[in-house]
């Protein structure tokens, strides 16, 4: 659920009655989670830095780690533990979660070759990104700006986001239900069907905002059925804290998710804060938060799903802050998740910008050139929608 309030008012459609949910808040997607306690200190002889040379992104999770430059190779060094070689050339992205230290050359070659750095907490939350003036476009920002006040522009590019996250959250949980058919799932389905029915006759922000708030409420419960592994139950979605394993996975996979799509923005030129369907009042990456939400259930909903119902975790996985009741991933359980995200998100998927098939990352930063060119060449903005 969104952390706003919501209304809930009738409408008639067609003869029919129709609960819209109007919101009176600040509309913020759900990927903030809270600062996690200090880890414990990992004795293990290995790193729990993840790379390997199918990845184009490096996740620097242990505290202490350092990094630093040898000719074309980032060396990353935690003390007593061999060192880990990287080339730059292989690199794209480099997630810096919590107490990692950064070498002046390493900065430098990131500026250079526009690899992506973004500085996180240790549970992942946003705290800023490397950035230098040639990855400014002041054309496009002053695009954005101009658009932020077009409320036609806006409108549909918002409708274009909701279409394809109530699309491919239906997609998930028909693919998923199709040999189980339960009967909650069945609800569920033909539920967001009507909302995606309804989204048709919409012509307001607001109502648009109500129609995703009721589909997720549909959304969750339904999910939650389809887990197999009677360790773990979901019915609700909490995330600030997240108070379950599961509502905790969905929180880890939403961050990677919005940071992945944050990156493609700046590469793009593209000002992450001047968004369309999101908003608040304070300063915050809004356009990430929209373009998000078409990819949030094939990537991480399936993910987490697939990770439940096979086991991959227990209960002694997570830990739980005395403090605020949240639950959070172990730090060796999140080196498992990371690696499983990494392999989701190199999974092939069609797109139909190319006749070949791309990975997720890839789809991201189609969906990220669609947008812009919607922005400078009025070609209407079109949502990822993935295949059965």
């Amino acid at each position: 659920m969104q952390k706003n309030e919501i209304t809930h008012l009738n409408e008639e459609k067609d003869g029919d009655t129709i609960n819209i949910a109007y919101l009176h808040q600040p509309f913020l997607a759900e990927v903030e989670t809270e600062i996690l306690p200090e880890s414990e200190e990992d004795n293990s002889p290995f790193q729990t830095n993840i790379w390997n040379l199918e990845m184009a992104a490096i996740y620097l999770i242990e505290q202490g780690t350092s990094i630093y430059k040898d000719y074309q190779r980032f060396i990353i060094h935690v003390s007593e533990k061999p060192k880990l070689e990287v080339p730059i050339r292989e690199v794209q992205q480099i997630l810096v979660f919590g107490n990692i230290q950064l070498s002046t050359p390493v900065i430098n070659a990131c500026l250079q070759d526009k690899i992506a750095v973004l500085f996180l907490s240790q549970s992942g939350q946003y705290h800023g990104h490397l950035w230098s003036e040639e990855s400014t476009n002041l054309d496009n920002q002053l695009i954005q700006i101009e658009r932020r006040n077009d409320d036609y522009f806006q409108f549909n590019v918002s409708k274009a986001v909701v279409l394809g996250k109530l699309m491919n959250s239906k997609q998930l949980l028909m693919r998923l239900n199709r040999k189980r058919k339960l009967e909650d799932v069945e609800k569920a389905i033909y539920g967001i069907n009507q909302d995606i029915d309804a989204l048709e006759y919409v012509d307001n922000l607001d109502s648009l905002r109500g129609y995703e708030g009721i589909a997720a409420a549909r959304y969750f419960p339904a999910f939650g059925k389809l887990i197999t592994n009677s360790a773990f139950s979901f019915s609700q979605r909490f995330r600030q804290p997240p108070i379950d394993e599961v509502n905790s996975l969905l929180s880890f996979g939403y961050t990677l998710l919005f940071n992945n799509v944050l990156s493609f923005l700046i590469a793009e030129g593209l000002s992450p804060y001047i968004g369309n369907f999101h908003y608040g009042e304070r300063q915050k990456p809004y356009l990430a938060f929209d373009l998000m939400e078409e990819f949030r259930s094939p990537i991480v909903d399936s993910l987490v799903l697939n990770i439940i119902n096979h086991s991959l975790f227990k209960s002694k996985d997570f830990d739980v802050v005395a403090s605020t009741g949240g639950v959070y991933l172990s730090q060796s359980a999140r080196k498992v998740f990371l690696k499983q995200f990494e392999t989701r998100m190199n999974e092939q998927v069609s797109h139909p910008d190319l006749i070949s098939q791309v990975t997720y990352r890839h789809a991201i930063q189609l969906q990220i050139r669609r947008y812009k060119r919607c922005l400078l060449s009025g070609v209407a903005y079109e949502s990822f929608l993935r295949a059965g």
